[in-house]
């Protein structure tokens, strides 16, 4: 077992692990909503008739929740979620997720614990930089109490038009690729290029306007991508991989997410 978080509570909003099989529904519920009914991807029967987004992967991961107990006790609501694979869980089942997008081979080169974060997604009608504060606070918790030293994970882009993306997955490719020693490849079969554009010819202005808030915040905090992107026409998204090196993240998350940061790259 993982060690827990501590749990962080601010009114009626608290974030912690799941600790039931109930609160992982609820978290594959949040899921469904966000990406299949608000995002446009294309669920399987199975998922549509049950409106849950699931693998077989939750079952070997850890889920970090957002929850509202505004309603009272013994009720509660998901709003936000993030999942987490460690590399021994991943090592002794089924891979890491990112694996069928990635080579993830490099990453042996890389010391210590590394841990996989994916499915992350908050309820609309939640989002704010206080949310995604109480997110980091969760990460940063399980980072520190799993000896954690590199995360990592598929992260998106909307849409599958390249063209649209243009100046942020080359102003990526050209300023934030991480050292070749332990950098990720898109699989050759689903291999894109990102450096779509030259330097000279990218406006910084505009890849910063395309690029999701989410990871605008990892930049922020030192993280760097794998070569090339992989288009995933089942969730509607352009796929990156997104590497944060941990001893970054601790007592650093509060000012990335908070105040000035906050309301000029959101």
């Amino acid at each position: 077992m993982s060690q827990n978080i501590v749990p962080e509570t601010n009114g009626d909003l608290i974030v912690r692990l799941a600790d039931s099989e109930r609160e992982i529904d609820a978290a594959q519920a949040l899921r469904y909503r966000v990406f299949y009914e608000n995002m446009g991807a294309q669920p399987s029967a199975e998922a549509h008739n049950l409106e849950r987004d699931f693998d077989a992967f939750d079952p070997i991961c850890d889920h970090l929740l957002i929850i509202d107990r505004s309603a009272g006790a013994g009720a509660f609501k998901v709003v936000g979620t993030y999942r987490l694979m460690r590399a021994g869980r991943a090592q002794a089942a089924l891979g890491f997720y990112s694996a069928s997008e990635f080579d993830l081979s490099r990453l042996r080169n890389y010391p210590g614990e590394h841990l996989e974060l994916g499915r992350s997604c908050v309820d609309p009608e939640y989002r704010s930089r206080f949310v995604l504060q109480l997110l980091w606070k969760g990460i940063s918790d399980y980072l520190i109490a799993n000896d954690i030293t590199l995360m990592f994970g598929c992260a998106s882009f909307p849409g599958t038009n390249l063209d649209e993306m243009a100046h942020a997955l080359s102003f990526l490719a050209h300023n934030h690729t991480a050292s070749e020693a332990w950098r990720p490849v898109a699989h050759p079969d689903r291999y894109v290029p990102m450096n779509l554009l030259a330097p000279d010819q990218i406006d910084q202005r505009r890849a910063l306007r395309e690029i999701p808030p989410l990871i605008k915040g990892y930049l922020r905090i030192g993280g760097v991508i794998g070569d090339g992107a992989v288009i995933d026409p089942e969730f509607n998204t352009i796929d990156v991989c997104l590497l944060v090196e941990s001893h970054l993240v601790p007592g650093r998350y509060v000012r990335h997410y908070t105040g000035a940061t906050m309301e000029q790259y959101a």
